[in-house]
């Protein structure tokens, strides 16, 4: 089955990355939709390393400013909701649910911490990667960031070091006034090999 070109158009030809948003609540329910789309994504081993935590009020937003690149800062403000997109280092501890066939994935991950930080990297980053294709598909718009202090954002939300933060997405509904001109993407010929 192959989907609608309007429906690819939506979720990439057309889509933007959000720079503002207009003063419209994202609703909890919401949230939770895109994240049980998301979570249906392949990972390596159905590792699914990938945490979220959704900063929906100025007091939580208050506690990420100051973590942020200065350019960030507004359009961070603005957006109704700001997701920090984490990797938990210790997601192989539900190995033994979500990988029932291999009953000793759990040990394999945590006898070896450079197999389970690469794990953790890659497919937490795989999986926020289909929240934001989730969040398109329901009418979001999304603006990912990487432009923070990394070490702060953990100091004040991942104290105990388990989860550690990868970048942060605002969600909510584009001010197209704050659009900026899409940037040029590179040719089929400039970004693969065929062998």
């Amino acid at each position: 089955m192959t989907i609608s070109k309007d429906a690819i158009d939506h979720l990439f030809t057309n889509a933007r990355t959000a720079n503002g948003f207009i003063d419209k609540p994202v609703p909890l329910s919401l949230l939770k939709e895109v994240y049980e789309i998301a979570k249906m994504g392949p990972t390596s081993m159905n590792t699914q390393p990938t945490r979220y935590v959704f900063l929906t009020t100025p007091e939580a937003k208050a506690r990420l400013l100051p973590a942020l690149s200065p350019g960030n800062v507004d359009k961070t403000s603005q957006a109704p909701v700001t997701v920090i997109v984490a990797n938990d280092t210790q997601f192989f501890e539900h190995m033994p649910v979500v990988f029932p066939n291999k009953p000793d994935a759990k040990e394999m991950f945590a006898g070896n911490a450079g197999l389970a930080a690469g794990t953790a990297t890659r497919n937490g980053t795989l999986g926020s990667a289909y929240f934001m294709i989730a969040a398109r598909a329901l009418g979001l718009d999304c603006g990912a960031m990487s432009g923070f202090d990394v070490a702060k954002v953990n100091a004040e939300f991942f104290p105990d070091g388990r989860w550690q933060a990868n970048y942060l997405i605002n969600l909510g509904y584009m001010d197209t006034s704050k659009l900026f001109n899409r940037n040029p993407r590179l040719t089929f010929e400039q970004a693969t090999q065929v062998l």
